[in-house]
């Protein structure tokens, strides 16, 4: 039970860290500092699919099920097991990678535009006084 347990709190937090590496840059418009920890979070994710790492949150979660006596995550991993074929369709793979990284291009190029906006706006009230 215990390790059931842990493998679905493993899948939990793998899909916050999908999700975070969705849509992190636009978090970092509200909180500018948490950039670095998205391009972290990004340049791991993206290695996963361009190099085939292997993320240590499915081999934890595979660890867990096999605790548990419960078949592991297939080869192809967690986004092929939970999301591809699942939230979207096989066929879609793609389109879904591509719509991630436009999202992702336009969180940094609208955080960057924030960033730029804030600092001529502190360099104008410096400017005034």
């Amino acid at each position: 039970m215990l390790y059931r347990l842990l493998a679905d709190a493993t899948a939990a937090v793998h899909f916050a860290f999908v999700a975070y590496v969705v849509v992190g840059g636009f978090m970092a418009w509200r909180w500018p500092r948490t950039i670095w920890l998205h391009l972290l979070a990004f340049g791991w994710g993206f290695s996963t699919i361009l190099f085939g790492f292997v993320c240590p949150l499915t081999n934890l979660e595979n660890w867990a099920r096999h605790q548990a006596g419960v078949a592991g995550l297939p080869p192809s991993g967690f986004i092929d097991h939970y999301l591809t074929g699942v939230i979207y369709p096989e066929n879609a793979l793609g389109l879904v990678r591509a719509l991630v990284a436009v999202c992702v291009v336009v969180s940094w190029v609208g955080y960057v535009w924030r960033v730029r906006a804030m600092r001529s706006a502190t360099s104008e009230t410096l400017s005034s006084k």
